[in-house]
């Protein structure tokens, strides 16, 4: 069993910073992408930031110059620095991760895993 389990969302003010980490769990072979992605109500989920395991980042223009996506491969985790924070960032911030899990015969599995998602909030 493979989960990703995030923190750091809540409630901050315009202009002000969070930072989201999102921990990936289980029997891990390896993690390929880690990424973030948000859905702010009535909208569709857009993606935010990955990154490669070799640290290649991608973001989406909305969040250029004020996020930076980072990541720990030796404990399995991805983090979200959000600074400048506005109210449109306003959303439920999920995790997902594209990586292969121990398994029976090959021996390992591709899996795409969504974490929970964390609720940040930026009021104006």
């Amino acid at each position: 069993q493979v989960q990703l389990v995030e923190s750091g969302g809540g409630l901050v003010q315009a202009g002000g910073s969070l930072r989201l980490s999102c921990a990936a769990s289980g029997s891990i072979f390896s993690i390929n992408a880690m990424g973030w992605y948000r859905q702010a109500p009535g909208k569709q989920r857009e993606l935010v930031a990955a990154i490669t395991s070799g640290g290649s980042t991608n973001y989406a223009d909305s969040v250029k110059g004020r996020f930076t996506i980072s990541r720990d491969n030796a404990k399995n985790t991805v983090y979200l620095q959000m600074n400048s924070l506005k109210p449109e960032d306003t959303a439920v911030y999920y995790c997902n991760a594209d990586l292969y899990y121990y398994s029976d015969y090959p021996g390992y599995r591709y899996l795409e895993v969504w974490g929970q998602g964390t609720l940040v909030t930026v009021s104006s």
